[in-house]
């Protein structure tokens, strides 16, 4: 079975849930495509195209089969329509839902085949990124009181950071840097090749742009004193304690945003959001989200 161009996918494309645009086509249309590509080898799909007669069709749905919120939507209905652009794709919610046990997503109609064949793909994007959804609303609904917003950072699965950074907006997030080249973070290691924070700040203000914003990693509030005299954009708290989170949102008074790091989890979010920092960066809500359980049922 041929991967078939899936043209007809991008007129069809929905609002994401808590306003978030989806992702164009052109660009989710590479992703999926490696996938399948991966998944077909260099035969197809002995077992469907075997058994299954080619002019089979058939009904089936994307059914959760446990709470969370929904996202990668657009990914399933490519996985369906390169394989065949026939097969229909209708929605029954939209990315950003919250979903109960038992909720029909989608319904999908068309060539027994192209389904049976394009299964998995769709189901891996769809239950991954739903998962980094999910484990961002975890967070993002946890500080929903307070002034602070639960960030991603760069560890993402290789090849996948476009897509988690959508899901993790899609669960109410917000995004860190994209890659190394959209700003700059200073962190530990740069500081010590350069010797000082201040000439590792100034190096960076060489090099950069005007239009290119700067982060420093602190561990201590003299670091976070140095950060504040070399006026910095933003700083990183790393693995600080509330008390001393609460003392630096104090010495800043609003002159740098802050951003809170260090092994944050639903149960303790609050605690650091209270403090008043602006942002709280998590790592395990893209490299380690649990998948959420989505069945394509007849």
């Amino acid at each position: 079975m041929s991967i078939k161009p899936a043209f007809a996918v991008t007129s069809e494309l929905h609002s994401a849930g808590r306003g978030v645009p989806t992702l164009p086509s052109i660009l989710l249309e590479p992703a999926v495509r490696a996938a399948l590509l991966e998944d077909l080898g260099r035969a197809g799909d002995l077992t469907t195209d075997a058994i299954v007669p080619s002019d089979a069709r058939a009904q089936t749905r994307l059914v959760a089969r446990q709470e969370g919120v929904l996202a990668g939507l657009d990914l399933a209905r490519l996985a369906f329509q390169l394989i065949d652009p026939d097969v229909q794709f209708d929605a029954q919610l939209h990315d950003g839902a919250r979903l109960a046990p038992g909720a029909t997503i989608a319904t999908v109609h068309g060539s027994a085949r192209a389904m049976l064949t394009a299964e998995r793909t769709a189901l891996n994007f769809l239950c991954h990124l739903s998962g980094v959804a999910t484990a961002t609303a975890s967070i993002a609904d946890s500080i929903r009181d307070t002034r602070a917003r639960v960030t991603c950072t760069r560890k993402t699965l290789p090849g996948l950071r476009a897509l988690q950074k959508y899901a993790v907006r899609v669960g109410g997030g917000s995004n860190h840097r994209f890659g190394l080249d959209d700003a700059v973070l200073i962190k530990d290691n740069h500081v010590a090749i350069a010797g000082s924070v201040r000439e590792a700040v100034t190096r960076a203000r060489a090099g950069i742009g005007h239009m290119v914003k700067i982060e420093l990693e602190v561990d201590t509030l003299a670091q976070l004193e140095d950060a504040l005299a070399l006026g910095v954009d933003v700083v990183l708290l790393d693995n600080m304690s509330l008390e001393d989170l609460r003392t630096a949102v104090a010495m800043t008074n609003g002159r740098a945003i802050l951003e809170a790091s260090g092994r944050v989890t639903p149960d303790t979010a609050p605690s650091v959001a209270e403090t008043g920092v602006d942002l709280i960066a998590i790592g395990w809500i893209t490299h380690s989200a649990r998948t959420l359980d989505i069945g394509l049922d007849a």
